[in-house]
């Protein structure tokens, strides 16, 4: 049975009406996922991936118009994963119950959990930084998770500083995401996607970051523009 997620409507992919041509176009795009995990786009070949499937190169190029074609539907599919990952997440009731250290948690498993499920094809657009919007997709997804997820966050650093507040939960935030991104990027260690810490030292990280401003010890906000400076004081 096709995945609902594989069903699109794009420039340069040809709809799959039927049934077997919807599991072929399904197989390709997955095979591509888990290839793009061990080996850079440009070393992606099309002969490759169709041999992967057992199918024949004119067979992709009856669903794709072009290579790029293929990698923007890959991206298509990570970003709609990502946006019902999110959406189950807020429906479960889950982030609603929970104190700041397990709303830091659950923020972060499902942070990670994108990133380790798309590892190849989220290395593969920031690699492509030449061509900035094989990336700035992604980075909208993670802006509306930021927006989102902010108010969950300031109900639970009490009242007052709103401003300051809304700034350094945007800083834990992109602190998160920057260390996911080089661990795609380079994994430099000590972490990686699959050790079982990563989830933990990512949750601890941001609720450290976040505490420091609830407690009122956070910068003064020299070095910060005079902009950021009166916001801060709102």
């Amino acid at each position: 049975m096709t995945d609902d997620l594989f069903s699109l409507d794009l420039p340069g992919v040809t709809p799959s009406r039927q049934s077997r041509s919807r599991e072929t176009m399904e197989a390709l795009l997955k095979a591509g996922e888990q290839l793009l995990r061990t080996r850079h786009l440009e070393d992606l070949s099309i002969v490759d991936l169709t041999a992967e499937v057992g199918v024949t190169v004119g067979s992709f190029y009856g669903r794709f118009e072009s290579k790029d074609a293929y990698f923007n539907a890959l991206q298509v599919i990570a970003i709609r994963r990502g946006q019902a990952r999110y959406v189950a997440l807020r429906a479960s009731g889950a982030l609603a119950q929970t104190d700041l250290a397990e709303l830091c948690r659950l923020l972060a498993e499902h942070a990670a959990g994108w990133f380790r499920e798309h590892e190849g094809v989220a290395r593969a657009a920031l690699r492509h930084s030449s061509r900035p919007e094989r990336w700035s997709a992604f980075k909208e997804l993670g802006r509306v998770f930021v927006v989102v997820s902010t108010p969950d966050m300031l109900a639970r650093l009490g009242p007052g500083r709103r401003a300051a507040k809304t700034r350094t939960v945007g800083f834990a935030f992109q602190a998160m995401f920057g260390i996911l991104v080089n661990i795609v990027l380079n994994d430099p260690g000590p972490c990686g996607l699959d050790d079982a810490d990563l989830v933990p030292r990512l949750a601890a990280l941001v609720e450290a970051i976040v505490r420091v401003e609830a407690d009122g010890a956070a910068p003064d906000g020299r070095g910060r523009s005079p902009r950021a400076r009166r916001a801060a004081k709102a």
